[in-house]
């Protein structure tokens, strides 16, 4: 038998090892301490203790350890480290991947312009770092030069922005990629992000496998990635694959890769962006709409086949496609505070069991700031783009994580706008675009409400409030108070009716219709009010200090006020709090020195994302509670700024 270490986690160490397992491999997975109990260790016949998924010794030894033919490095990590790869090569280990040579040229961007030069495929114009930034024609990109995955990117739009912009993007690079070599290029401002999924093996053969749509993206890391590409003509579909395999038999490529392209939405002219030498995250949705000989595939499948030195087995004209699939990736971030990462642990979990869900999150799981905040990712498949997408919403409103807060309902609302339905995102459409926001806090209230009193008559004796045990609602005509978020309702159970009593529900009541009863915290129920009747599908858990459910994947939280807490005045706005919990970078103030509106008082890190905090207002900064290196929790105040006299006095006047 042979044995594939895995040298990575999470999500992408599960796919693997299933695929690996059912073709007879020896799995060996790798965990830190923070991950010794995560699911790819149990998926595993075998685990290794590290201290760091980017330690390549460590890799090693436990390729060794375990006797271990092959490695695969998923992405991210080490996966496009060329060391790596040497290091393994001179243990006499393989890597699932392409050559060192092909890595290191392909893995940084500037050399890749250079092979796809040579390749005559078209580059995005460049700047010379040496140019005077004022004769830019701005807005333009500055990117790292090695890994990617958004990290060290920054859109410049000014020559003003362009030494801040491109020092935040240096820090960023040197910490995710240990190397901060910067380019700068034309921002095409309405591009779409295509890429070519091309696989090539050790006897000549390179074959695409046509292209994904990447263009959903905030701050450019992917949201929603779909194949094919719904706004490509044939003939531009023809043009960019062919482009993809001409680049990749130019730098001898071997194994699974992916060719990246920026379509101009104006032009229609395609650009060359880069190549990762790697698996994909959004590879599912390629293998849910390929067909070789009439037949599915399977990426991981194919690359265990080149690495064992296998012909593909297959040409170009055995390949193609049927359906429509698309991609949503689940992240632990709240998108309507600026995509922070959050942290906590996951007190319920709920995927939905009828399409593809790759995840490596279950209940009662801690999800920390130590790496990527993705939590999952769902994919619906169809036979045309709209049912794939009408499938993915439905997916998604039964895709429910509760214990912190995640993307789910902002990608559920994504997925439903006109906009993504009708294919017009480019990949900068949401950074400037108003966010959906989905279902408002009515409903949400009123089942939270009702629920509550659900479970107050539940619990009045065995069993467990959420067991499914035939319970209806009834009970007696009064209503009871419910008194949530310093919000009062009055709920009458026999009915269904909820009205707020005080500062509560915009409309005079709303009425609930159970549709099933309550059962394993899930509820069920048509909501009525003015606006029309809507069915809810909520996962519901309460306890003695709050009610907490999601709806159609949004969290909501409502606190049970606490009579005895103080009511007084809020702090002032110029306490400035940690958005998320991570590391403090720098600390660029001290007590009692002036600063103005915006800015930079210090900067911070979490999850490899750079964040840097601003003063609210021109004023004095009173006190620095934060330190260079220090891990801080969410919502520490990190520094506190006091307004002049004077600039009170002008607001107030």
């Amino acid at each position: 038998m042979k044995t594939l270490l895995i040298a990575n986690r999470g999500e992408i160490a599960r796919r693997i090892i299933r695929t690996a397992r059912a073709a007879g491999w020896m799995t060996v997975a790798v965990h830190t301490d923070v991950d010794r109990e995560a699911l790819h260790v149990r998926d595993a016949h075998q685990a290794y203790r590290v201290e760091s998924y980017l330690d390549i010794d460590e890799m090693v030894r436990a390729a060794q350890a375990f006797v271990a033919s092959h490695v695969h490095p998923g992405y991210g990590f080490l996966s496009e480290r060329a060391e790596f790869v040497r290091a393994l090569d001179a243990a006499g280990l393989v890597l699932v991947g392409p050559s060192a040579e092909v890595m290191e040229a392909m893995g940084r961007k500037d050399r890749a312009r250079e092979v796809a030069l040579a390749a005559g495929v078209p580059v995005v114009p460049s700047y010379s770092l040496e140019d005077d930034p004022r004769s830019f024609d701005y807005p333009v990109l500055v990117k790292a030069a090695a890994g990617g995955g958004g990290k060290g990117m920054r859109v410049v739009r000014s020559a003003a922005e362009f030494e801040e912009a491109i020092g935040a993007a240096r820090r960023e690079a040197a910490k995710a990629f240990g190397d901060d070599t910067m380019l700068v290029e034309k921002y095409v401002e309405r591009g779409r992000h295509i890429e070519v999924q091309v696989i090539g093996d050790h006897h000549g053969s390179v074959c695409h496998l046509f292209e994904r749509d990447c263009s959903t993206q905030r701050r450019h890391q992917k949201v929603l990635e779909e194949a094919p590409a719904p706004t490509l003509t044939d003939e531009q579909r023809a043009e960019i694959t062919r482009a993809g395999v001409d680049l990749a038999r130019e730098v001898g490529y071997t194994n699974a890769g992916t060719v990246e392209f920026l379509l101009d939405a104006e032009t229609g002219r395609f650009y060359f962006l880069e190549m990762n030498t790697r698996l994909q995250v959004e590879h599912p949705v390629t293998e849910e709409v390929v067909r070789v000989n009439g037949r599915g595939i399977d990426l991981v499948a194919l690359q265990l086949r080149v690495a064992t030195g296998q012909p593909l087995g297959f040409d170009q004209a055995d390949v193609t496609l049927e359906g429509h699939a698309i991609e949503a990736r689940v992240y632990a971030e709240d998108p309507y505070a600026g995509f922070l990462p959050q942290a906590g642990r996951a007190s319920i979990v709920r995927w939905p069991s009828d399409v593809r869900v790759d995840h490596a999150l279950e209940s009662g799981q801690e999800v920390s700031t130590s790496y990527d905040p993705m939590l999952g990712k769902v994919v619906a498949v169809g036979a045309d783009r709209d049912a794939a997408r009408r499938r993915l919403v439905d997916a998604l409103d039964r895709t429910a994580i509760l214990g912190l807060t995640t993307n789910t309902g902002f990608l559920r609302s994504l997925a439903a706008d006109r906009p993504f339905a009708d294919a017009v995102i480019d990949t900068a459409w949401l950074d400037r675009s108003r966010l959906p926001d989905g279902i408002g806090e009515e409903d949400p209230l009123a089942i939270a409400a009702w629920t509550d009193v659900a479970v107050q008559q539940m619990t009045s004796g065995d069993p467990h409030p959420f067991q499914p045990d035939g319970w209806r609602v009834a009970g007696p005509a009064a209503p009871f108070v419910v008194e949530l978020d310093d919000r009062v309702l009055a709920v009458d159970p026999a009915t269904g009716e909820v009205e707020g009593v005080r500062g509560a529900l915009r409309s005079t009541s709303v009425q609930i219709e159970p549709l099933a009863p309550p059962a394993d915290h899930v509820v069920d129920v048509k909501v009525t009010s003015r606006t029309g009747g809507h069915r809810y599908l909520a996962v519901v858990n309460a306890d003695a200090d709050r009610v907490e459910l999601v709806v159609r994947g949004q969290r909501f939280v409502f606190e049970r006020p606490d009579v005895f807490a103080d009511h007084g005045p809020a702090a002032g706005d110029g306490s400035i709090a940690a958005p998320m919990p991570g590391t403090v970078l720098d600390v660029r103030v001290e007590a009692g020195q002036e600063v103005t509106e915006g800015e930079v008082l210090g900067t911070m890190e979490a999850m490899k994302m750079e964040l840097a905090l601003t003063a609210p207002f021109a004023g004095t900064v009173a006190s620095v509670d934060a330190k260079a290196g220090e891990q801080v929790a969410l919502g520490a105040r990190l520094f506190l700024v006091e307004q002049s006299l004077v600039e009170q006095s002008e607001e107030l006047s």
